[in-house]
């Protein structure tokens, strides 16, 4: 059994791992139960009632929260639209000599590519090199899109995708410990909010098993919201 530290041992006498906090309830805890010097991530993690092998049960989708998640990507945009996409905030912009910069460079400097639908083409060339990276872009992750301006300012202003794995589990990223309650339970309430829309038809009894927030190497705060 791994042994916690002591910090961690005070962190979880905080918690009543039997009760199911209100989103409230848990914004203010779970910066309580930080454990870490540095600004540490807050997650939410749920666990759904579908399976992700049946294409009319996948559960995917994107949002802007309310106040970000405090992380700063770095976007490439691959468009012939490269002034507008410098405008709007990209971090490096070209065409299919970024796709070249890629390939022959091993270059990966960013976090996220977006790209306008001519594009895909030639960013299909290098498919399966940014396909196992989670970088390929797609439209439904809304990193393909004719408006880039507009896409890339969604990600720079705290767009995040959310998506079930292959074990029907979901993990996103939601805010900083440093945030202020209300600013974590606004975020809270929109991932839950999003999530509860994206209920699959097919999905019959309870959609939501488990969902639970904690910061980065902090415990497991289980919480309840409308529509679970």
């Amino acid at each position: 059994m791994k042994k916690r530290s002591k910090k961690y041992q005070e962190a979880l006498a905080k918690v009543d791992a039997n009760k199911v906090y209100t989103i409230e309830e848990a914004a203010k805890l779970v910066k309580e139960t930080n454990t870490v010097k540095f600004d540490a991530t807050v997650d939410i993690s749920f666990r759904l009632n579908v399976d992700p092998k049946q294409a009319d049960q996948l559960v995917r989708g994107t949002l802007v929260l309310p106040h970000g998640n405090g992380k700063t990507k770095k976007v490439l945009a691959i468009t012939d639209k490269v002034d507008d996409a410098l405008a709007a905030g990209a971090d490096f912009a070209g065409g299919a000599d970024m796709v070249d910069k890629i390939q022959k460079e091993n270059w990966f400097g960013f976090d996220v590519i977006v790209a306008t639908p001519n594009m895909m083409g030639i960013i299909g060339k290098i498919a399966r090199t940014l396909g196992p990276k989670g970088l390929m872009p797609n439209p439904k992750a809304g990193t393909v899109s004719p408006d880039i301006a507009k896409a890339i300012k969604e990600i720079k202003a705290g767009k995040v995708e959310y998506r079930v794995d292959r074990e029907a589990n979901m993990h996103v990223s939601i805010a900083r410990v440093s945030f202020d309650v209300d600013k974590i339970a606004d975020n809270l309430n929109a991932i839950c909010e999003a999530v509860v829309k994206a209920r699959p038809a097919a999905c019959k009894g309870n959609y939501i098993k488990t969902a639970a927030i904690h910061t980065t190497m902090g415990p497991s705060i289980n919480i309840t919201f409308a529509g679970r």
